[in-house]
């Protein structure tokens, strides 16, 4: 399914932080958690905004702003360490019990870059997330998640991630299941209800739930669940002007990570509708 023809200005997008073991500590953010307690010690660290439809409340405006571009990624102004976050995105259908999240249902998935600003010093994740329109990215092929709760079609994909820089094609993230996610199926699903109707402004976080119910309660959410964790040359790696940052859910029984490395060095990898795959071009212009 085309993300085109559903309206992502209208859905609230929120992006999960620490559901994929050591990516925190790569991308230099887990201190910035550790007064955060959580029930279970393998559960993520919390979820935060990058997007919330129209102004209202509590919202903080810069998150009114939609980010997502699904071509390129401009840099914001007056930073220059720009890391891709490659994760898997799952859009649900939300049912709410009054001020409460009731039940999440995810329809879609696809690929999504939760780009990141480091080391900016900003007090919260959503600031380092959105910076202003093409700050993050979601593919436009989407495909039905089928019993997401018991694994359903979405188990049998796994997330790459390239950077592309003067044709030279470098693995970004480690090739990984979506299997391999802290939390996942249903498991993720009740966390995350859990935490859109428990968690507070603390530390690097904010409070959700509040902001949701402040913007009239969306049926819809986009969730990034989590960024895989860095090869060595993702970690110690920038984007620049020019480059490509690209993220592939693909089927694990049809191709394997050197065919998928190589469509994308060839340029064929988005042909096959049953991936997934974002490709945007970044650019330094801010705005």
């Amino acid at each position: 399914m085309d993300c085109e023809k559903f309206n992502l200005k209208e859905a609230a997008c929120l992006g999960i932080a620490g559901n994929f073991t050591g990516h925190l500590e790569q991308a230099g953010e887990a201190a910035g958690f550790a007064g955060i307690k959580a029930a279970d010690k393998n559960a993520p660290k919390g979820i935060f905004p990058t997007y919330i439809p129209g102004p209202a409340g509590s919202v903080p405006g810069y998150l009114t702003v939609f980010p997502f571009d699904s071509d390129r990624i401009v840099f914001p102004r007056g930073e220059q360490n720009l890391q891709i976050e490659p994760e898997c995105a799952l859009v649900c259908t939300v049912r709410w019990n009054g001020a409460k999240a009731a039940e999440l249902v995810p329809v879609l998935f696809g690929a999504s870059n939760d780009c990141s600003v480091r080391g900016s010093g900003a007090e919260k994740i959503s600031m380092k997330k959105n910076w202003g329109p093409s700050s993050k990215g979601i593919s436009r092929n989407l495909i039905p998640v089928g019993a997401f709760e018991s694994g359903g079609t979405i188990s049998g994909y796994r997330i790459a991630s390239f950077l592309v820089r003067h044709n030279e094609v470098s693995a970004y993230g480690e090739d990984s299941p979506v299997s391999g996610y802290s939390c996942i199926y249903k498991n993720l699903l009740d966390w995350t209800v859990g935490q859109l109707n428990s968690q507070q402004d603390e530390g690097p976080l904010e409070n959700v739930g509040a902001y949701l119910n402040d913007a009239g309660r969306p049926q819809k959410i986009v969730l990034s669940i989590g960024s895989t964790r860095y090869t060595e040359f993702g970690q110690r790696t920038f984007l620049q002007d020019g480059d490509a940052a690209v993220v592939v859910l693909y089927q694990e029984r049809k191709y394997s990570p050197d065919d998928i490395a190589a469509m994308v060095q060839d340029g064929t990898v988005a042909l096959d509708k049953e991936n997934s795959v974002l490709w945007q071009s970044v650019r330094a212009g801010a705005f």
